[in-house]
């Protein structure tokens, strides 16, 4: 499990843990069952606190995107699709909702918005 954590970064240190193991699970590299690294080996291995580590997963869990069984681990939960879906497009809104702001204040105009929405679904 790769995690990358930036100091200069606007994000609390555990934000960026849970935003970065949300994105394994979404994107399949984490599967349902696989094991996470216990909080202290994960503090250890990025060289952090054990308490921004757990703080991490308990967001995690709270989310449903962990499950912890005492005595064994941390594991990747069975995911609802269903759930993981209404998550991005929530954030895909919330995104795009932040481009058109700056396009507004910036003025540039909705075919140009669109027309750059368009050429990055082409890139895709």
């Amino acid at each position: 499990m790769d995690i990358i954590i930036s100091n200069t970064s606007g994000k609390p240190i555990y934000e960026q843990i849970t935003a970065q193991i949300k994105s394994q699970v979404l994107s399949g590299s984490l599967r349902p069952g696989d094991a996470l690294p216990s909080m202290r080996v994960l503090a250890k291995e990025l060289r952090i606190s054990v308490i921004t580590t757990k703080r991490a997963y308990e967001e995690l869990e709270r989310d449903g995107f962990i499950e912890t069984v005492t005595g064994k681990g941390s594991f990747v939960a069975q995911q609802n699709t269903e759930l993981l879906r209404e998550d991005a497009l929530l954030r895909m809104e919330q995104a795009l909702g932040q481009a058109v702001d700056i396009a507004r204040h910036s003025g540039i105009t909705d075919d140009e918005v669109r027309g750059a929405l368009a050429l990055l679904l082409e890139g895709e």
